[in-house]
């Protein structure tokens, strides 16, 4: 927020669950009064009963983009979805999905799976791991859905430059990690959420939550309690577990791209804005 008001910036959220309406506590979304103050962007486009993928998010977000720059504004792309943030920001094509089309190849044998995209593609082992059958079951999916094959994907020029981090347009990179203080600020996080009224948020939402806002970290995990296979007693501690992995999951992700610049963790933010500044004043 400081940043983005130093830098006269609009905030564009690639949060994955930050899209969905009154997912708010659970999400850590900019509250209504912080959104008055910076205009931020991807954030309440999606009811919770929507299976909101990639590329939607991907289409929408970049329009918010090319809408901000136009009114020659910067722009500041904020969070932790790793996928969503790439897919903004460098020349991901995300593949079509089909779920009448996912069940039905979840009910083959892997091996019938295999050898199907074998019989297509003899490479496909070179960038599949045939051995999982959720990758399988994926490689076989995009290929009835559009005719690509693995090793023909994984060989075009976009691909490519997703693997360098070749990004669209000329970025700056700042990443934040509070390394070993992360356990007490996740800690903090989810003692804050429940007393903020996580559980009745999510009773509230309960009969709209579509398949992938169930997944979400804190309402699994509630949903989970109110279903009756996790003891209250053990909700706070579940979200913690549930965090610190998805806390993991972020880290092996980002810390993979060579063009983020990693700022010592401090708790003073003020310390930190001026650092982001100057980094952004030097790109």
């Amino acid at each position: 927020m400081e940043l983005a008001e130093l830098l006269a910036a609009e905030v564009v959220s690639v949060d994955s669950m930050q899209v969905y309406r009154g997912m708010d506590i659970g999400t850590a979304k900019a509250t209504a009064a912080e959104r008055r103050r910076i205009h931020h962007h991807m954030i309440d486009v999606a009811d919770p009963a929507e299976p909101y993928d990639v590329a939607a998010f991907q289409r929408l977000g970049r329009q918010a983009i090319a809408d901000i720059t136009s009114r020659n504004r910067k722009v500041l792309v904020v969070g932790g979805s790793g996928l969503h943030f790439r897919a903004l920001v460098d020349p991901l094509r995300p593949m079509p999905t089909d779920p009448r089309v996912r069940e039905r190849l979840e009910r083959l044998p892997i091996d019938e799976l295999r050898d199907r995209i074998l019989q297509k593609d003899p490479a496909a082992g070179d960038v599949v791991d045939l051995a999982n059958p959720r990758r399988l079951v994926r490689a076989v999916e995009i290929f009835e859905l559009t005719g690509e094959t693995p090793s023909g994907r994984y060989a075009s020029d976009a691909a490519r430059r997703y693997r360098t981090y070749e990004s669209l347009q000329q970025v700056s990179i700042l990443g934040l990690d509070a390394g070993a203080a992360a356990n007490a600020r996740v800690k903090e996080r989810a003692r804050a959420m429940l007393e903020s009224g996580l559980i009745e948020e999510v009773r509230r939402l309960e009969p709209d939550l579509g398949p992938t806002a169930r997944e979400a970290v804190g309402y699994k995990e509630v949903l989970s309690m109110m279903a009756g296979t996790l003891a209250e007693s053990e909700l706070e501690t579940e979200i913690r577990r549930a965090t610190m992995g998805l806390v993991k999951r972020q880290r092996t992700f980002f810390r993979r791209d060579p063009r983020i610049t990693w700022l010592p963790w401090s708790d003073d933010l003020s310390h930190l804005t001026a650092i982001a500044k100057s980094h952004w004043e030097r790109a």
